[in-house]
């Protein structure tokens, strides 16, 4: 039952296009980890570099939203440093164009604000994603933010389409995210 179990899933996966998946906690020296490992299998794939870097730069950015914004975080001694974030992280490859998928248990009080936000970028045009991008840089940062608050539209801007996200509530106090950009 064990093999099976575990087969049917990587049998899944496979037939998804999925080439690279992680699920898990997660760290920045795992995020490096990973990282080196998604190069290494699209370099030896011989993927363009251009691609290769742009669904890099997806895949980090949507691995360290994880690691910020997971509801599932252990944090050791109150040391942000020693900070670890459950979510999932996926790499394939459908229709001949790369996509990263990555989700994770949220709080659901962040859930409306996020879908906003989202909504927002996967309604605008690539013009309209650079002009927001720009105005972002130039405003202060959002006090609720760990990051410089840029890491959305830096997806959507790599992204070949508007990026897809949807959220499914978990209890009354969570909500499952995910989000999928193609390359």
């Amino acid at each position: 039952m064990l093999a099976a179990n575990h087969y049917r899933m990587k049998t899944e996966n496979n037939q998804q296009g999925t080439i690279f998946s992680f699920n898990g906690f997660i760290s920045e020296g795992i995020l490096f980890a990973l990282g080196d490992a998604l190069k290494k299998k699209l370099s030896i794939e011989e993927t363009d570099v251009s691609t290769m870097k742009r669904v890099f730069s997806v895949f980090v950015e949507q691995a360290q939203n994880i690691i910020r914004y997971s509801a599932e975080t252990l944090v050791q001694d109150g040391q942000e440093a020693n900070r670890i974030s459950s979510g999932l992280l996926s790499v394939g490859n459908e229709n001949g164009r790369f996509f990263v998928i990555c989700g994770n248990v949220m709080n659901r009080e962040n859930a409306s604000p996020l879908q906003q936000r989202l909504e927002k970028i996967r309604n605008l045009d690539q013009a309209g994603i650079k002009a927001y991008y720009m105005e972002r840089i130039r405003d202060p940062e959002e006090s609720s933010s760990k990051g410089a608050n840029l890491g959305l539209i830096e997806i959507a801007r790599r992204s070949s389409e508007p990026i897809q996200f949807d959220f499914l509530d978990i209890d009354e106090s969570t909500t499952f995210y995910c989000m999928k950009a193609f390359i």
